[in-house]
């Protein structure tokens, strides 16, 4: 029964659940080994259903207390995934290190299976998409028995649907579906199909997205994988929202918010409540309209900070080991040295003298490599701050930027002000242009905007092109005049190289002295005011809560 459980457990969760209950019947009777191995299955499934706190002390405890090597790979195979969706994403990097470390030495096919699994899903997360296929890829040549390539071929395709090379109707990825269905493994089958549901909306196909949803939801119900079925719900209200049926839209949204996990930010709920606020928006629900935009922010800010972490994480764990190595290569040659320096006690000879100073050498070589590492570490750092399209700061290093700034000016009683600035009709330069040409206008926006900052103004793309900036000392006045210039200086853009893409921005201003100094209420009333301006015919500033100071180009 412990076997078919464990054979059961992804492919036919209900009956893998089933058989657990019928185990825990039977614990008097089990063995001391078929207890630990039942307490694994248990821990997976509080993995499965998303109670990662027990799933991991859970997990750790069988590490500690497992006589078999075997459960103790497995469970630390297990940890892994865990620590990665509690965003303990250093300690997740630890254990894949150690994982990766024991690779050589496990035999066993199923054990190297599983490795390889968690080690490719973790690095796929962590924005390592062709690592993590080469680890996949391996799996393809050791399918153990009672397993199928489905999980293989699901990791290899998901980290091309990551890297953004799946394309609808791909057909690699339909195969992967096909193959997964017929195998019986209808979780990898849905998530397989909730990717290529989410690039046939973004190819402008939400009819086609919808209907393969649909077909395949009472599938994902019954398999009860949360991750899934907010994936679905959340696709679903985006199809339906393109479609124009706001209310079937409205239902899922609300499905996908009501199923999430409190205090946790996926991209399924991101999703809906920016689904819900456009919904709102549209029927004229301001008010709630600007509730759903709030929650849509914060859902995208923790869900950027959880990816950014990963990638950070992956590097500085990298860095970590190499240093390691370093300094334990760097310890071994001074004892060497030690063990020269008694030599040469003994006997003074010229070519041991010669080895010391080779062995100096090495020593500052390493140093030299320390170094390069420790500015590697640096870079890396910038990396995760800076927006890598036009060099200013992300929307994460913005936040706390500001968050920092208004902080010392509520302290000494200075007064701030935040500006929004939305490029107008951007979408259409991008389709009639291209990207290449989008991604050129950006880059003038902002060095046209920097040729307007001070230096203690912070400066950053919020997303796509929307960006803000957070005044020191101004008032509500000189944020207009402020915010007036930028404008005037954007405009003035449409003159110059390529004179036939007209350049223009809206901009909305919010003041300490009105919305006080908690960041989130001043991008609110910012985000208002800009919504204001673009409805005032774009081009423009407005200010404050009820639109004074409208500035028309």
């Amino acid at each position: 029964m412990l076997v078919r459980a464990d054979h059961l457990k992804a492919s036919d969760n209900p009956a893998f659940v089933s058989l657990l209950d019928q185990l825990h019947l039977r614990e008097a009777s089990l063995s001391d080994e078929q207890r630990l191995l039942l307490k694994y299955l248990d821990a997976w499934q509080l993995d499965y259903r998303g109670d990662y706190s027990a799933a991991r002390a859970s997990l750790t405890a069988i590490i500690r207390e497992a006589p078999d090597a075997t459960l103790r790979f497995r469970a630390t195979a297990t940890l892994v995934n865990v620590l990665g969706a509690v965003h303990r994403d250093e300690d997740a990097f630890v254990q894949l290190n150690q994982l990766i470390e024991q690779l050589p030495g496990i035999t066993e096919r199923e054990l190297r299976w599983q490795g390889l699994g968690e080690i490719a899903q973790l690095l796929t997360a962590a924005g390592q998409y062709d690592l993590g296929t080469s680890y996949a890829k391996q799996m393809l040549d050791l399918v153990p028995p009672g397993e199928t390539a489905c999980k293989a071929s699901y990791f290899i395709e998901h980290a091309r649907y990551s890297s953004g090379q799946l394309s609808k109707g791909d057909p690699q990825a339909e195969a992967a579906i096909d193959a997964c269905a017929q195998a019986g493994e209808s979780v990898f089958a849905n998530a397989l199909r909730a990717d290529m549901a989410s690039v046939q909306i973004k190819a402008g196909h939400p009819t086609e997205a919808a209907a393969l949803l649909e077909k395949h939801y009472p599938s994902v119900r019954h398999d009860q994988y949360l991750i899934t079925i907010l994936r679905f719900d959340a696709l679903l209200a985006q199809a339906y929202l393109a479609m124009g049926q706001s209310s079937r839209a409205r239902t899922y949204a609300l499905a996908a918010v009501q199923a999430s996990t409190p205090g946790e930010f996926t991209d399924p709920l991101r999703m809906a409540c920016k689904t819900l606020y456009q919904i709102d928006q549209q029927r004229g629900d301001f008010k709630s309209a600007l509730g759903w935009h709030r929650r849509y922010m914060e859902a995208d800010k923790g869900y950027l900070d959880d990816v950014s972490a990963k990638a950070l994480a992956f590097q500085i764990v990298k860095q970590q080991v190499q240093a390691k190595k370093l300094q334990v290569d760097a310890l071994d040659k001074q004892n060497k040295i030690l063990q020269l320096k008694q030599a040469l006690d003994r006997k003074a000879v010229e070519a041991s003298r010669l080895y010391i100073a080779i062995l100096a050498l090495g020593l500052l070589a390493i140093g030299l490599w320390l170094l390069r590492l420790k500015r590697s570490q640096l870079r890396f750092m910038r990396m995760a701050q800076c927006d890598s399209l036009t060099g200013i700061y992300n929307r994460k290093h913005f936040m706390n930027e500001s968050e920092y700034s208004l902080r010392y000016a509520q302290r000494t009683a200075r007064g701030a002000c935040l500006v929004l600035i939305d490029l107008d009709h951007f979408k259409l330069i991008n389709d009639t242009h291209g990207h290449a040409t989008g991604d050129q206008v950006l880059r003038r926006a902002v060095a046209a905007c920097q040729e307007f900052m001070r230096s203690t103004d912070v400066f950053g793309r919020l997303g796509g092109e929307e960006f803000g900036v957070l005044l020191p000392e101004c008032g509500l006045d000189s944020g207009i005049e402020r915010a007036e210039a930028i404008r005037r200086g954007i405009a003035r853009l449409s003159e110059q190289a390529d004179p036939g893409i007209p350049v223009s921005a809206s901009f909305g201003v919010a003041c300490t002295g009105e919305s006080g100094y908690d960041l989130r209420q001043l991008l609110v009333d910012a985000d208002q005011a800009l919504y204001r301006a673009k409805r005032a015919g774009r081009n423009c500033v407005v200010a404050g809560k009820q639109g004074e100071g409208v500035v028309v180009a």
